[in-house]
């Protein structure tokens, strides 16, 4: 009879951990994994911003003539970094400032979230045709 007891509470205590188990897993969904992704402006010298879809990233930089007595501005402004899913798909698009034309679209331009490091970059050009680059 003893032996027919311990074979019930081991049966009682497998039931007993399945069950906790599977309430435990339907309880505590996955956590998704997130990167950083950013968006670099590069020093065109013009002024514009580049925004993402979904929404995250809305990084501005300020035209500025390297010519003039003013001081450039210190950074852009915004959100230039922002935390996606992984496995994300992210497109972006770049809106210049009056005065100014986009000279370098985002790119890579979409960008698919994964682990690590991500970005874009994009530069603006003011239109009088001062710019850094072509």
């Amino acid at each position: 009879m003893r032996t027919n007891r311990r074979r019930a509470w081991r049966a009682t205590g497998v039931v007993t951990a399945l069950a906790t188990a599977a309430a435990i897993a339907s309880v505590a969904p996955a956590q998704a994994q997130t990167a950083q992704l950013s968006a670099w402006i590069s020093d065109g010298w013009g002024g514009g911003t580049v925004t993402s879809q979904p929404a995250g990233i809305n990084c501005h930089t300020t035209a500025w003539d390297p010519y003039a007595s003013t001081e450039p501005p210190l950074n852009p402004t915004g959100a230039c970094t922002a935390a996606f899913e992984v496995g994300t798909t992210v497109t972006f698009t770049a809106t210049p400032d009056e005065g100014s034309y986009t000279n370098f679209d985002p790119t890579p331009n979409p960008v698919t979230i994964r682990a690590g490091y991500n970005f874009t970059w994009a530069m603006f050009c003011p239109s009088d045709g001062l710019c850094s680059a072509g």
